[in-house]
């Protein structure tokens, strides 16, 4: 076997194999989805308790997002797949 040089990637095909990664990194929770979101201690404080899924959102490193929203509250909030749990 001889040697063989490395590959050099331009951006575009940078841009390629971060769209291929970011799909394979599937949504768990569709939307309309009844989800009990339970709230960490070191982020912002909020209500543990029933939500909707709203809005499917890009991953956060290798976590999937969503925006959710509950019946007793006048406003969104985003939670990460490990904060959530079907109700």
């Amino acid at each position: 076997m001889g040697f063989r040089p490395a590959v050099v990637v331009g951006p575009w095909a940078r841009q390629a194999l971060f769209g291929v990664m970011e799909r394979v990194l599937k949504h768990k929770f569709p939307i309309g989805t009844r989800v009990l979101f339970t709230a960490s201690n070191v982020a912002r404080p909020a209500a543990s308790g029933a939500y909707e899924i709203i809005r499917l959102l890009p991953t956060d490193g290798d976590d999937c997002q969503y925006r959710i929203k509950s019946s007793t509250e006048a406003f969104e909030r985003v939670a990460k797949e490990s904060q959530l749990a079907l109700s």
